[in-house]
């Protein structure tokens, strides 16, 4: 009797040290939920405040103008981050989240001076107007179509700079390493090509550019201009087109028969079309000549090479020049010349990024109107080219000498 008494004395004891176990179980459970929701609603709170203090002036008191210079092409990620780093705006992300919800893309490339005082509204409004308010000290404007050495020509214009002086940076090899690790995806080893005449022929992008400073560095004013390549033309990198039976020079192979324009062999049709084209030319309808031309296995027989190859711009390329032994003479070699000719506008380069398809082999340039003309066959080409052209210069030198 006394050992089952002795039992159930145990069984209770036991049950009191378990309800005892269980309540600090429960104690501590119930502590650690109010300290997880606790931390859980600052959490909260601190990225409410957070996300709150981002979205006001960083010092609504100050006065004090910060110069931030936004380049040509730049992208939201970079505004942002410049905005960030030159202490504009709190946030870099926060601010981008805030542009993205208001619908905003579209800035403005310019130097501007913000203050820590100014409202992201005022900010992205700033922006959005291109309203600069640190004027340049001067401009440089590039037209398309100039070749490195006309662009040379502009430069001693407008600064201190010599002709001789910026040709010799533009060929310079350790300036064009430099510029091949800041720039990997566009200035690349196609480069190193021993044919080209021009080391960055073709990769200055055409376009105005201020200076904020009285004498900058030839090294910067190259820069801004092949970053400025870079910018129109980085969005375009990863949809090169591809063509079957091509003979393009430097071009990868991306499968059996099938040939990928890489960026140097875009910027060099570009530059083509750009010195076939006139202000009314379909650049997109010779684009696809051209590459109809190439997979056809014809030589492109574009006067402009010629006159590259020549080393003169001349209003016209007599029959001897079309002899000339060089490897940008088009009408003596298949393919692609070796590089770039002239400065590509933006128009050029979407053509030679977006041809226009059709059965066309040849076309021709109205000596009367300028309008151009599109044939299939030799012989309808020649035809037109009877009718539009040489008919049409007799007519015109009759006249001179009746005059």
């Amino acid at each position: 009797m006394s050992d089952k008494k002795s039992l159930i004395d145990q069984w209770k004891l036991n049950l009191q040290e378990r309800k005892k176990e269980a309540k600090k179980v429960r104690k501590i459970v119930f502590i650690l939920s109010v300290i997880l929701l606790f931390l859980t609603a600052g959490l909260v709170l601190g990225g409410y405040s957070y996300v709150s203090a981002a979205l006001e002036p960083v010092n609504p008191e100050s006065e004090e103008a910060i110069p931030v210079e936004i380049p040509i092409g730049s992208s939201v990620d970079s505004i942002t981050s410049t905005l960030e780093e030159s202490g504009v705006i709190r946030d870099a992300q926060v601010y981008k989240y805030y542009l993205k919800f208001n619908n905003e893309s579209e800035f403005q490339a310019g130097t501007y001076e913000f203050t820590q005082a100014m409202t992201l509204d005022e900010i992205t409004e700033s922006l959005k107007t291109g309203k600069i308010y640190h004027e340049p000290i001067f401009n440089v404007t590039i037209p398309e179509g100039l070749t490195l050495e006309q662009i040379a020509g502009v430069i001693e214009e407008n600064t201190d700079y010599t002709q001789e002086g910026f040709m010799e940076k533009v060929t310079d090899p350790v300036f064009i390493e430099s510029l091949k690790s800041q720039y990997p995806e566009l200035i690349t080893s196609d480069l190193d090509n021993e044919n080209i005449k021009v080391t960055l022929e073709g990769y200055l992008f055409p376009a105005t550019y201020p200076f904020y400073e009285e004498n900058p560095s030839l090294e910067s004013i190259i820069t801004q201009m092949v970053d400025a390549m870079y910018n129109n033309v980085s969005p375009y990198l990863a949809t090169l087109p591809e063509f079957t039976a091509g003979d393009y020079t430097g071009a990868t192979e991306s499968g059996e028969g099938e040939k990928v324009m890489d960026v140097h062999d875009v910027l060099t049709m570009a530059s083509l079309l750009e010195r076939e084209a006139t202000a009314s030319t379909d650049r997109s309808m010779i684009a696809g000549i051209f590459y109809n031309r190439l997979e056809e296995g014809m030589p492109l027989q574009t006067d402009p090479t010629v006159l590259y190859a020549k080393g003169e711009w001349n209003d016209r390329v007599l029959f001897e020049d079309l002899e000339i032994q060089d490897p940008y003479n088009t009408y003596q070699n298949q393919g692609l010349p070796p590089g770039p000719i002239a400065a590509p506008g933006l128009a050029s380069i979407e053509a030679a990024l977006n041809p226009e398809a059709s059965d066309y082999l040849y076309f021709l340039t109205s000596a009367e109107d300028g309008a151009m003309y599109y044939s299939e066959t030799l012989e309808e080409h020649e035809r037109k080219a009877e009718q539009y052209i040489y008919s049409v210069n007799e007519e015109q030198a009759s006249e001179e000498e009746g005059s």
